[in-house]
Protein backbone atom coordinates (compact mmCIF):
# COMPACT_ATOMS: atom_id res chain seq x y z
CA UNK A 1 0.00 0.00 0.00
CA UNK A 2 2.66 2.55 0.90
CA UNK A 3 4.90 1.56 -2.63
CA UNK A 4 1.49 3.01 -4.39
CA UNK A 5 1.57 6.35 -2.61
CA UNK A 6 4.94 6.96 -2.54
CA UNK A 7 6.07 6.28 -6.28
CA UNK A 8 3.82 9.42 -7.67
CA UNK A 9 5.49 11.63 -4.76
CA UNK A 10 8.88 10.85 -5.53
CA UNK A 11 7.72 11.11 -9.08
CA UNK A 12 6.43 14.74 -8.70
CA UNK A 13 9.25 15.57 -6.01
CA UNK A 14 11.56 14.97 -8.54
CA UNK A 15 9.76 16.65 -11.10
CA UNK A 16 9.65 19.91 -9.58
CA UNK A 17 13.38 19.66 -8.18
CA UNK A 18 14.64 19.50 -12.21
CA UNK A 19 12.13 22.22 -12.84
CA UNK A 20 13.27 24.38 -9.61
CA UNK A 21 16.49 23.66 -10.69
CA UNK A 22 16.15 25.04 -14.06
CA UNK A 23 14.56 28.01 -13.74
CA UNK A 24 16.39 29.41 -10.32
CA UNK A 25 19.94 28.71 -12.27
CA UNK A 26 17.87 30.38 -15.61
CA UNK A 27 17.27 33.08 -13.35
CA UNK A 28 20.69 33.59 -11.28
CA UNK A 29 22.45 33.52 -14.96
CA UNK A 30 20.67 35.84 -16.74
CA UNK A 31 20.79 38.21 -13.17
CA UNK A 32 24.81 38.05 -13.25
CA UNK A 33 24.79 38.66 -17.10
CA UNK A 34 22.50 41.96 -16.28
CA UNK A 35 25.15 42.85 -13.92
CA UNK A 36 28.09 42.70 -16.01
CA UNK A 37 26.11 45.10 -18.84
CA UNK A 38 25.31 42.73 -21.08
CA UNK A 39 23.01 43.56 -23.75
CA UNK A 40 19.26 42.03 -22.96
CA UNK A 41 18.89 41.06 -26.94
CA UNK A 42 21.04 38.06 -25.61
CA UNK A 43 17.56 36.52 -23.89
CA UNK A 44 15.72 36.72 -27.01
CA UNK A 45 15.68 34.38 -29.75
CA UNK A 46 16.03 35.54 -33.18
CA UNK A 47 13.43 33.77 -35.70
CA UNK A 48 16.46 33.41 -38.81
CA UNK A 49 15.09 31.55 -42.38
CA UNK A 50 17.42 28.71 -41.60
CA UNK A 51 16.21 27.88 -38.32
CA UNK A 52 14.82 24.84 -37.90
CA UNK A 53 11.76 24.16 -35.26
CA UNK A 54 13.34 22.05 -32.30
CA UNK A 55 9.98 20.25 -32.16
CA UNK A 56 10.39 19.14 -36.06
CA UNK A 57 14.22 17.92 -34.92
CA UNK A 58 12.94 16.32 -31.95
CA UNK A 59 10.15 14.96 -33.94
CA UNK A 60 12.58 13.21 -36.64
CA UNK A 61 14.62 11.94 -34.07
CA UNK A 62 11.83 10.05 -32.17
CA UNK A 63 10.22 8.74 -35.03
CA UNK A 64 13.89 7.15 -36.56
CA UNK A 65 14.39 5.86 -32.88
CA UNK A 66 10.66 4.18 -33.39
CA UNK A 67 11.35 3.01 -36.43
CA UNK A 68 15.05 1.66 -35.38
CA UNK A 69 13.14 -0.39 -32.59
CA UNK A 70 10.53 -1.85 -34.50
CA UNK A 71 12.74 -3.52 -36.79
CA UNK A 72 15.07 -4.40 -34.00
CA UNK A 73 12.33 -6.58 -32.43
CA UNK A 74 11.67 -7.58 -35.89
CA UNK A 75 14.99 -9.00 -36.41
CA UNK A 76 15.05 -10.00 -32.98
CA UNK A 77 12.01 -12.50 -33.84
CA UNK A 78 13.82 -13.83 -36.79
CA UNK A 79 16.91 -14.74 -34.89
CA UNK A 80 15.04 -16.21 -32.18
CA UNK A 81 13.11 -18.84 -34.71
CA UNK A 82 15.74 -18.91 -37.55
CA UNK A 83 18.99 -18.95 -35.98
CA UNK A 84 17.36 -21.02 -32.71
CA UNK A 85 19.41 -17.82 -30.62
CA UNK A 86 18.14 -17.34 -27.04
CA UNK A 87 15.37 -15.00 -26.68
CA UNK A 88 17.16 -13.22 -23.71
CA UNK A 89 20.13 -12.27 -26.08
CA UNK A 90 18.59 -11.68 -28.89
CA UNK A 91 16.09 -8.94 -28.26
CA UNK A 92 18.06 -6.52 -25.95
CA UNK A 93 20.96 -7.12 -28.70
CA UNK A 94 19.45 -5.87 -31.32
CA UNK A 95 16.89 -3.30 -29.68
CA UNK A 96 20.57 -1.93 -28.58
CA UNK A 97 22.53 -2.16 -31.52
CA UNK A 98 18.86 -0.25 -34.06
CA UNK A 99 18.32 2.02 -31.62
CA UNK A 100 21.88 3.43 -31.52
CA UNK A 101 21.82 3.04 -35.60
CA UNK A 102 18.65 5.04 -35.55
CA UNK A 103 20.01 7.76 -33.33
CA UNK A 104 23.20 8.36 -35.42
CA UNK A 105 20.96 8.40 -38.39
CA UNK A 106 18.88 11.03 -37.10
CA UNK A 107 21.77 13.01 -35.87
CA UNK A 108 23.13 12.84 -39.33
CA UNK A 109 19.71 13.72 -40.74
CA UNK A 110 19.18 16.60 -38.06
CA UNK A 111 22.92 18.34 -39.42
CA UNK A 112 21.61 17.37 -42.86
CA UNK A 113 18.42 19.68 -42.65
CA UNK A 114 20.15 22.33 -40.46
CA UNK A 115 22.12 23.44 -43.60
Amino acid sequence: MAEAILIPISFFLTLFAILYLYFSTRNKERLALIEKGVDANVFVKTKDSNDVATWKIFLINFAILLIGIGVAIFIGSILESTLGLDEDIAYPGTIFLMAGISLLVGFTMTKRLEK
